[in-house]
């Protein structure tokens, strides 16, 4: 299981470093292969840009809290409350590529295609039975509901993020390369290398 440490980073380390993670959820698992990072400081895509409560949870959860909220009155979507020494902010959960517990999401979703399971915000907690009950759990104490660590070292695109209004110029989503198991394929993407120390990204200096 994933330890609290990991989330005491900024939201753009932890949205890459969650790429090729395990989220298990009951008897339902996936590896991430899509994340989008949000930072409670000035990004105007971000909960915490106009809504208090948001600014009011970052300030009193500690980190690796979900943060599960219903996008338009129609579907909940995952977050994971990160703090970092000098950057708060939220990794949105947008992809996994199913790996247990497929009659079950098939189940939910009604759909029999895998790749059409979890590929979204809104259809991976469809398929794992997340909604608005998990708001404000800690996702770092029970280990069949928390994120586990990848096996190995995956290769990272990143590129703007999708479905908002603001700021999608940023290239602060991060999708497994060559999954077929992403929302939406990269557009202007870039690969990001990964080293012992961190992450980074040589066409992007700002990751």
């Amino acid at each position: 299981m994933i330890a609290r440490e990991f989330f005491e980073r900024s939201p753009l380390v932890c949205a890459r470093g969650l790429i090729g993670a395990e989220l298990r959820w009951g008897g339902c698992a996936g590896t991430v292969v899509e994340t989008e990072a949000y930072d409670a400081a000035g990004d105007e895509a971000c909960h915490t840009f106009f809504r208090p409560s948001a600014r009011s949870f970052v300030e009193r959860h500690q980190a690796g809290t979900a943060y599960v909220y219903l996008n338009y009155g129609m579907h909940w979507l995952l977050n994971v409350l990160v703090k970092g020494p000098r950057r708060n902010g939220f990794v949105l959960i947008r992809a996994l590529e199913p790996l247990a517990g497929l009659d079950c999401m098939t189940r939910r979703r009604v759909v029999a295609e895998p790749r059409k399971l979890c590929a979204g915000p809104g259809r991976l907690t469809q398929a794992f039975g997340i909604d608005g009950a998990v708001h404000g759990e800690d996702l770092c104490g029970n280990p069949e509901f928390a994120f586990h660590a990848r096996q190995r070292r995956p290769r990272i695109v990143a590129d703007g993020r999708v479905g908002i209004s603001v700021a999608g110029e940023l290239p602060w989503r991060f999708t497994l390369a060559g999954s077929r198991f992403v929302s939406v394929r990269a557009r202007d993407f870039r690969i990001v290398t990964q080293k012992k120390t961190g992450t980074a990204s040589k066409n992007h200096p700002g990751l």
